[in-house]
């Protein structure tokens, strides 16, 4: 499955100028990734407990951004029997959601698995593939819900995203996802912008303009939270390495050229001074969270309204 390219579009009608070629050559160093695992581990955790309180028991699901498989995982524990599929923009992070569901299986586990391939798609099956998250390879409502954790900052146009994860979804079938927002990596960000390089970190969209594109891509009554984690770092070094493991810039407006010396000793200067008194610099993560429905639909394709009428009572 092939990923298609956005970087050719004009950045006007993109949320922020992200290239996905950039994104997915950034997420090849997955060893670099891994860095940055206990930050998705706590934001995926969270999203788990927001689940327990949702009544709903898929057969159908999709895990959009499923990086090197972790949430897949915890996906197939939580629903056994459906039928899990995991969608990334990087091949590399894919090669190691495969191995992390090889190692996680048993012997005989792994034979029904590939008794499950040979007699076709069914209860308990799972599938990996390499997509661009707003052109999903399948078909119009064949999913009870859509998983994404930590992915959607990472595309440039994210009301494609919503519109084209509400096609996927049956009526009355779930979205749930967690990106970062607009105060995300304060102050490493404001060192920045202080020294003239605004472009050095992702413009992430604020909770409000993302509950908007949810209502205009045809959701219902949307829910949204925020709330703000800190990172609290004694190293420099390691809150850069950070990150970077958390992707890096794939800003199209990015700085071309390589960033000197003297400006890295600048930015390192910057965060000095931004140590807290217990001798700390604290990074600062804007999560948020959204979950919403698909609801059932007010007219057909052509346009035509829907009328429903509810028996009568005897």
């Amino acid at each position: 499955m092939a990923v298609q390219d956005l970087d050719s579009q004009n950045t006007a009608l993109q949320s922020a100028p992200i290239s996905l070629k950039e994104v997915r050559r950034l997420f090849t160093h997955t060893d670099r990734v891994q860095e940055s695992q206990f930050l998705r581990r706590e934001i995926s955790a969270r999203m788990f407990e927001r689940l327990s309180l949702i009544k709903t028991n898929p057969s159908t699901l999709c895990d959009a951004g499923c990086g090197e498989g972790d949430d897949l995982l915890t996906l197939r524990t939580r629903f056994p029997d459906a039928v899990l599929c995991g969608v990334d923009a990087s091949q590399d992070m894919l090669a190691m959601a495969r191995s992390r569901a090889l190692v996680a299986k048993s012997l005989p586990q792994r034979w029904l698995s590939h008794l499950s391939v040979r007699q076709g798609f069914g209860p308990g099956h799972s599938m990996l593939g390499c997509a661009d998250f707003a052109q999903l390879p399948l078909r119009d409502g064949s999913l009870d819900l859509v998983w994404s954790n930590l992915a959607l900052h990472w595309h440039p146009q994210p009301d494609r995203v919503f519109a084209e994860w509400r096609r996927v979804l049956r009526v009355n079938g779930l979205l749930m996802f967690s990106c970062f927002g607009p105060n995300t990596f304060k102050p490493l960000s404001d060192v920045f912008a202080e020294l003239g390089h605004q472009q050095a970190v992702l413009p992430f969209v604020d909770l409000h303009d993302l509950g908007d594109m949810l209502v205009a891509a045809g959701f219902a009554t949307p829910v949204m939270d925020m709330e703000m984690m800190n990172i609290t770092y004694s190293s420099i070094e390691k809150l850069l390495q950070d990150i970077r493991s958390l992707g890096g810039n794939p800003l199209l407006t990015r700085r071309k050229s390589l960033v000197g010396k003297r400006m890295w000793d600048r930015v390192r200067e910057g965060l000095e001074q931004c140590r807290k008194p217990d001798g700390k610099i604290h990074l600062s993560v804007e999560l948020i969270n959204g979950h919403a429905f698909r609801p059932v639909p007010k007219q057909t394709a052509d346009g035509s309204s829907i009328i429903r009428f509810d028996a009568l009572r005897k």
